[in-house]
């Protein structure tokens, strides 16, 4: 008889525990739930439209910016560099002008001074945080983990390479004047500034 009793106790427990392991939720809470998923290609596309703006409103001049990366590295980087990670890595929103010098596959060279100095503009592998981050409008407390946070870089860099760079390239040809906007990556512990490359977030031909 004991042994029964306890046969039957440890069923119970055994049923109260799987018990409380699953549960039920209404089909509409599911569905709810589905719809609150992060829409990075929305947030991408505010972004572009109100954010940046902003962002391009408060771009140092590209020839400035080199100059001064010379002088004084350290004060500039605290000065105009953004990051939403900690290292040494910093991305500078930028804006300028410049006469096309020669043009390939996937870059554009610009010269931009009397000096003979040039940058390059990238038309083709454009992908990273450059934009993202150099803009300094995006709080990485908005988000709730990493995955989101990367997929708007993503869109982001989505909407260059579809609405930004193909009218660019279609007509763009050496000797073309050019104004631009955009973002460059620099790192301080391995500082290189010839021919640095420019992320573009807009592109004027011969304004």
């Amino acid at each position: 008889m004991k042994k029964l009793i306890k046969y039957v106790a440890v069923v119970v427990v055994l049923f109260i525990v799987a018990y409380n392991m699953v549960y039920f939720k209404k089909l509409d809470e599911v569905k709810a739930s589905a719809t609150k998923a992060f829409d990075a290609e929305g947030y991408a596309k505010t972004f572009m439209d109100k954010k940046l703006p902003v962002a391009e409103s408060k771009a140092v001049e590209i020839n400035g910016l080199l100059a001064k990366l010379k002088s004084d590295p350290h004060d500039t980087f605290d000065a105009y560099g953004h990051a939403l990670a900690i290292g040494s890595t910093r991305f500078f929103m930028v804006k300028g002008k410049g006469i096309i010098d020669s043009v390939t596959y996937d870059v554009i060279k610009l010269k931009t001074g009397a000096d003979s100095s040039s940058i390059s503009i990238a038309t083709e592998f454009v992908f990273g945080n450059a934009i993202r981050d150099a803009s300094n409008q995006v709080n990485i407390n908005d988000f709730t983990n990493t995955i989101d946070l990367s997929n708007v870089s993503a869109e982001i860099n989505k909407i260059i390479r579809t609405r930004v760079l193909p009218p660019f390239k279609a007509k763009a040809k050496k000797g073309d004047k050019v104004e631009f906007t955009g973002a460059i990556e620099l790192n301080s512990a391995h500082l290189i500034i010839d021919d640095v490359e420019v992320i573009p977030a807009t592109l004027k031909l011969n304004p």
